[in-house]
């Protein structure tokens, strides 16, 4: 291990922190994902200053004798009911500095965090056959989830699926905030993602409510994110939905949120509607946005189906990995 490397938890990441943090994100990314986007340095900020919803963050950052950044781990803690006893892992060592000890001395400060705040499973990502991966499996980690992400070309995008007839069905988009009229709806809509493929994590279960999809889209808003939504609707049911959300700062890449559809409306071509007409709303209304990028869970045939029908393509695999800790 090296004797130089220092670790400190940041307690709110000043703009010098969250600039070191994107350095070190910067250097990692571009070594192991070559072709992905590095985060954008708002994003980075964003994501430190302001936690996702239903749940807090801590973080960390290591340093070398001369004051560089080395490494950085990121701890989301969820606070819902259903998942109180999850914790998420983000780690990054700067490939210069790697093998040295700095993800291990990371990797035992989060663990200790965990299990003060009792979490009895901790979830990290990485890409498949990395260094991030091998990493996760010698500190015992074990894989629980594996996932294909997919690429589409906006532009070439087979969208003639927004012509089909849904009768019984029509279409519902917004930007930002759900209309209050369709918010009951669309939280009802949402708790249909609690059967959505999880291998073997030890996931649990969200509930949402209006207010909690209201607060989600607010979340997004103070990021600087925009987020689109297409649903369909069926005699005042929400029968199905796709978000897609750009980023505060991404200029050519789009990211896929949710895509579901609800049992009781399974079966009727509502997924690949909806997919195709965000895919028209998303050539009106952001043009710059040249690609989209999903991941779906490798078992998930269905909406895999239906995503290469659109015509996403193959870009690469990760991983989901489980560290499951002592209770007590």
């Amino acid at each position: 291990m090296s004797p130089s490397a220092h670790v400190t938890q940041l307690q709110r990441a000043s703009d010098t922190e969250a600039a070191a943090w994107h350095q070190v994100v910067a250097a990692s990314t571009a070594h192991d994902l070559p072709g992905v986007p590095t985060p954008d340095p708002g994003h980075i900020h964003a994501q430190l200053t302001q936690p996702a919803l239903g749940s807090r963050r801590l973080a960390w950052l290591a340093t070398a004798a001369d004051g560089a950044p080395v490494g950085v781990a990121g701890l989301r803690l969820f606070t819902s009911t259903g998942q109180q006893h999850l914790a998420e892992l983000e780690l990054h060592v700067d490939p210069a500095h790697r093998r040295l000890g700095t993800g291990t001395l990371l990797l035992s400060a989060v663990v200790a965090a965990c299990r003060a705040e009792g979490r009895r499973s901790l979830v990290a990502t990485a890409a498949a056959d990395s260094p991030g991966e091998a990493f996760s499996e010698r500190h015992g980690f074990r894989r629980v989830l594996a996932l294909d992400h997919l690429l589409l070309d906006v532009a070439r995008a087979d969208d003639a699926a927004a012509d089909a007839e849904h009768p019984g069905y029509e279409l519902a988009c917004w930007t930002g905030t759900v209309p209050d009229d369709l918010a009951e709806a669309f939280a009802a809509a949402k708790n249909a993602m609690n059967d959505m493929p999880m291998g073997d994590m030890d996931y649990g279960s969200q509930t949402w409510t209006a207010d909690r999809v209201r607060a989600m889209a607010e979340v997004l808003a103070d990021r600087g994110d925009v987020l689109l939504t297409t649903a369909a609707l069926c005699k005042g049911e929400m029968a199905g939905y796709t978000e897609i959300v750009i980023r505060a700062g991404e200029t050519r890449r789009a990211l896929q949120y949710d895509t579901v559809v609800v049992p009781a409306h399974r079966g009727n071509g509502l997924g690949l509607w909806v997919k195709a007409e965000m895919v028209r709303r998303l050539r009106a209304e952001q043009p710059g946005i040249v690609e989209i990028e999903t991941d779906n869970a490798q078992d998930n045939t269905h909406m895999l189906a239906v995503n290469r029908q659109l015509g996403f393509r193959f870009h690469r695999s990760t991983h989901e990995h489980q560290l499951d800790l002592p209770t007590t």
